[in-house]
């Protein structure tokens, strides 16, 4: 066994590179988003030439030249991330030029009901558009290396995949591998993957972030000789095996298996508004609409077509399938709420949450959230916290304003009791009230 090693250890040829190095700080740099119901989006600088050609240069020999045997994956997956920057950023230039930009979205900025949809990353805590969501996040996956390659490779393995079918197999062949040494800590066939091995080929290698997990778990890229063969072959090669280890990497394994994706939060952005009689006047960033330029230039054509849609009997089937694709062009919806003293509160939701995700928000804004309370969509309809439906389905999509009241019996007693509270939304919101124009 230790003449194995010893073996081994003479035969080291390459060892992957270490997982901790520092992204650029053009890449590190975070969002910064003013939150304004009237204040507009900053534009963003396109990235300067020489980005353009690093990255042009960088995507032409990873496509030239083909992979070395031994090499780690995260400069390429780095590569990958700084490209998907620049096109991000080209993208938000785009969508920023007024001259291609239709004639549906061009609205003045500075009416707004709000400037835009944003997220937060929950690594970093920065506030983020839809299109740097994705790329940050890789970003901040991949500098959390430096801190723990465990967490950041299981991260890796189940935010970098889209395909969960590949990730579910991937994960169960590495706990397999786990669980043989485990079983096995003295056969040394089970602390030698080789890496031509089909079943590694096929299902673990395409899904990133898995050779950062077996590296992180100790194993050591090395080459090998081969009984029949001239060349060596890769092979991921675990030194270490003592009884500690393995319960460590056993703990490990579980880490991997109960791993989930890594997703922006969307921010709602909550913000109070002094009693206004525009309440019910939305206009909205074209960040709501799940529809390209030219769908919305075809949805204005076919509005102006709606009077005389609407005099034509429709049974009610037609409607309801009319209504049921009115709502599928918005994948988030701004909510007011009109208070009791006049003022309102708004966020930002997505189409499909849940009415007990509004009711949250509205109880976390309110000094007093522990009393009960009651909404009413527009039409006066009644809206139940405990009913298990989509925002989409009480028709509250893009945009509405609801009205809020005190349960009448709790507000009662408390009348009585001489105890009532002047302010009804906490300080921090109210210390940002604005005036809808």
């Amino acid at each position: 066994m230790k003449k194995f090693f010893e073996d081994i250890k003479k035969d080291i040829k390459f060892k992957s590179a270490g997982p901790g190095k520092k992204l650029t700080e053009a890449s590190s740099s975070k969002a910064e988003v003013v939150q304004s119901s009237c204040g507009s989006k900053h534009n963003r600088n396109a990235p300067s030439e020489g980005s353009q050609r690093a990255g042009a240069a960088a995507l032409a020999r990873i496509e030239q030249h083909p992979r070395p045997k031994v090499h780690t994956s995260q400069d390429a997956i780095r590569n990958q991330v700084k490209r998907e920057l620049e096109t991000a950023a080209l993208a938000d230039k785009e969508r920023s030029n007024p001259e291609e930009e239709s004639k549906v979205v061009e609205k003045d900025l500075s009416c707004l009901s709000v400037s835009g949809v944003y997220f937060t990353c929950p690594l970093t805590g920065a506030t983020l558009t839809k299109s740097e969501r994705e790329v940050h996040i890789k970003e901040a996956i991949l500098m959390r290396f430096e801190e723990d390659a465990v967490e950041a490779s299981v991260m890796m393995v189940h935010t970098f995949n889209k395909d969960r079918e590949k990730v579910k197999a991937a994960v169960d062949i590495m706990s397999k591998y786990i669980e043989n040494i485990c079983k096995n800590p003295t056969e040394e066939k089970y602390r030698k993957i080789k890496l031509s091995n089909k079943v590694y080929q096929e299902k673990v290698r395409c899904v990133d972030g898995c050779r950062e997990f077996l590296e992180a778990l100790g194993f050591t890229s090395i080459l090998l000789p081969v009984e029949g063969q001239e060349e060596e072959e890769e092979f991921l090669v675990l030194l270490e095996h003592g009884p500690d280890a393995l319960e460590l990497m056993k703990e490990r394994r579980d880490r991997l298996q109960r791993g989930e994706p890594v997703r922006a939060q969307l921010d709602r952005q909550p913000q109070a508004f002094r009693s206004s009689p525009h309440g019910q006047r939305f206009e909205l960033p074209p960040d709501f609409y799940n529809l390209t330029a030219e769908e919305l230039k075809r949805e204005q054509q076919q509005r102006s077509e709606s009077v005389e849609k609407n005099a034509m009997m429709r049974t009610k089937a037609m409607r309801e399938k009319e209504e049921q694709r009115e709502r599928r062009k918005y994948n988030y919806t701004l909510l007011r709420i009109r208070l009791p003293d006049g003022s309102l509160l708004q966020g930002t939701f997505y189409a499909w949450d849940r009415l007990t995700t509004l009711f949250c928000f509205v109880r976390d804004s309110l000094v007093d959230g522990w009393r009960p309370f009651e909404l009413l969509a527009p039409g006066g309809q009644k809206l139940t916290e405990s009913e298990e439906v989509a925002l989409a389905e009480c028709n509250l999509v893009p945009a509405a304003l609801l009205t809020f009241s005190w349960d009448a019996a709790v507000q009662a007693d408390i009348t009585a009791a001489g105890g009532s509270s002047s302010a009804i939304l906490k300080p921090e919101l109210l210390e940002t009230l604005w005036t809808l124009s």
